[in-house]
């Protein structure tokens, strides 16, 4: 995936993680890897995904999965003609709406952790990362040290999907909340990266942990929203920034994505747009 298809290490990380689930449920079941059949699959996806899988999940899933079996099937622990009778739903582009919570629930969610406990002094500064400059998940937990210039009031951040680095300037509040818990909270360690994990051993927090801190967050305050994780923060970010008026290329740049074509599902989320097209006189044009 790395190599040959140039998927980020997000991507990899997660599509490694719908196979090792498969693997799991496999063991679980007391199937074996080399005799299955398209009805084991099946089963799979009504088994375990029926109640918790959106179809956007469920499309996701088959496609790591079909990957995942034609690389067994190279490595002959599998049938070599099961990944093709792995379907996913089709997905229509631009067919939903995105899934941001209000930006005053967002707020909330900040003020809560304006304490001096340490859990509280590092998750406001991730949340800060995610809802401010629209970070993914990965890119918060990659963030090393060397890419806050303190001096410069700069904050450098490498985008996974552009595959190169991007500078943000180091907001007054997110500067004060990232000194406070690399001088007061973060542990000794010689890792690079900004946020270690609160219990020994110190090793820098993974992407899918930052899930969880997130999630947590919302549930504590009692917000109802469709998605609870950080990309629900990154959405935030861009329903404020199209609020604020601006253009989608600019909101492209900020959130790091590669062509406007990622950026044009925000438009749908501009109402005071929506209402200006919808109340526009075409009859002097028609």
């Amino acid at each position: 995936m790395r190599d040959e298809r140039g998927f980020s290490h997000l991507t990899v990380e997660r599509w490694c993680g719908h196979a090792r689930m498969f693997l799991q449920w496999i063991e679980q079941t007391g199937l074996d890897l080399s005799a299955l059949r398209p009805s084991d699959i099946d089963r799979y996806f009504i088994s375990e995904g029926a109640a918790r899988w959106s179809r956007v999940s469920v499309a996701s899933i088959a496609a790591a999965l079909r990957s995942f079996l034609r690389f067994t099937a190279a490595q002959g622990t599998s049938d070599p003609r099961l990944a093709d009778t792995v379907r996913r739903p089709r997905i229509y582009e631009q067919e939903s709406l995105p899934y941001a919570p209000n930006w005053s629930d967002v707020q909330r969610i900040l003020t809560a952790t304006a304490t001096d406990k340490p859990k509280d002094i590092r998750d406001r500064a991730i949340l800060m990362l995610l809802a401010i400059y629209g970070l993914r998940r990965g890119e918060v937990a990659s963030l090393r040290l060397d890419q806050i210039d303190w001096s410069g009031r700069v904050i450098q951040v490498s985008r996974s999907k552009r595959r190169q680095t991007q500078t943000y300037p180091l907001l007054p509040s997110v500067a004060e909340a990232l000194a406070c818990y690399i001088d007061v909270v973060r542990p000794q360690t010689p890792y690079v990266e900004v946020f270690i994990r609160q219990q020994a051993p110190w090793r820098p927090i993974t992407a899918a942990a930052l899930y969880d801190i997130v999630n947590a967050r919302f549930i504590a305050l009692g917000i109802q929203v469709a998605h609870r994780g950080p990309h629900a923060l990154r959405h935030a970010c861009a329903a404020r920034l199209v609020a604020e008026r601006l253009t989608l290329k600019e909101i492209g740049d900020h959130l790091g994505h590669r062509s406007t074509m990622s950026t044009r599902v925000y438009a749908k989320v501009d109402l005071a747009g929506l209402r200006e097209a919808a109340a526009f006189n075409f009859g002097d044009l028609l």
